[in-house]
């Protein structure tokens, strides 16, 4: 939480730059028309006017105004073809820069984001100072909704794990009983976070932690059901303590930026991983047993 006036500098200089990004957007191509159309007016009159076309020597601007008016109608034309040459075959995000994704969420009216992976530790933060903020300036933003799944730590598993002599993966249940303290630390943050601002009545917010058997394999990030990014742990990773643990370390993890209102062609996997998350949600994950005992 110490880095707090760094992110919000950061989340600054990136408002900014989205502000005049989307002024760029709404203003270039008013302005790109306009400036054709005057180079065609302009090189057209010259053909008819005397002294203009002196001026502008004779007919060497008629092919110069002709080539502008095909310019003006196709330009939208011409600006997708531009854009798409530019796109990667694939975009590729760090997980450390999170924050970005999750402050182009929360410039919608409802923000929904959702999470599978190890410990969600690296995402927590960013959510916590961005909906701290929603209090002093919530913005476009009415309703938030919160979902993270995460493994089960309290049934024995290889990752995280101690590491054996020979390398082998050995359970480590005072290991596991450490990350499962973190993510409930999380939980109640975030849930208590949610009911403050709901009771402030601007924003409604509702954050959720579940949980899941099995190993952390992957990393899913879903961002306002349009957004999907998503990378694979390095289950050998490993974290020293008294002892050697493995410990997938998820900020260090690469992820693939699939986006369905920026890249038609990605919106049948994002469809796919949204459904697949939505189907862990309500038939798999389970509420974890610390929500149970503070519910009991």
């Amino acid at each position: 939480m110490s880095d707090d006036g760094g992110d919000g500098a950061a989340g600054g200089r990136g408002g900014i730059a989205r502000s005049l990004r989307r002024f760029q957007q709404r203003v270039e191509p008013t302005a790109v028309r306009v400036l054709l159309l005057v180079v065609f007016v302009t090189g057209l009159t010259a053909q008819f006017v005397t002294p203009l076309g002196d001026a502008l020597e004779g007919k060497a601007f008629l092919g110069g105004a002709l080539l502008s008016l095909v310019a003006f109608v196709l330009y939208d034309a011409l600006k997708e073809l531009t854009a798409a040459s530019r796109l990667p075959a694939r975009v590729e995000a760090s997980s450390r820069n999170l924050g970005n994704f999750v402050a182009d969420a929360f410039e919608s009216r409802r923000v929904e984001i959702s999470f599978y992976g190890y410990t969600g530790e690296t995402l927590f933060n960013e959510l916590y100072h961005r909906l701290e903020r929603l209090a002093e300036a919530p913005g476009p933003t009415r309703r938030v909704t919160v979902r993270m799944i995460v493994p089960d730590f309290s049934l024995p598993m290889f990752v995280p794990s101690r590491v054996g002599a020979d390398g082998t993966a050995e359970d480590a249940p005072e290991f596991r009983d450490r990350i499962e303290r973190k993510c409930q630390e999380y939980d109640q943050i975030l849930s208590h976070l949610a009911e403050g601002l709901t009771r402030l009545g601007h924003v409604e917010v509702h954050c959720e932690y579940r949980v899941v058997a099995g190993p952390p394999l992957h990393k899913l990030c879903i961002f306002n059901r349009k957004r999907v990014l998503h990378g694979l742990y390095d289950l050998s990773s490993r974290m020293s303590l008294r002892t050697q643990y493995y410990d997938p370390k998820g900020y260090d993890t690469d992820l693939t930026v699939l986006a369905a209102e920026r890249r038609p062609e990605d919106e049948p996997a994002v469809g796919m991983w949204v459904k697949h998350f939505d189907d862990l949600w309500a038939l798999v994950a389970q509420v974890p047993e610390w929500r149970r005992r503070a519910a009991a």
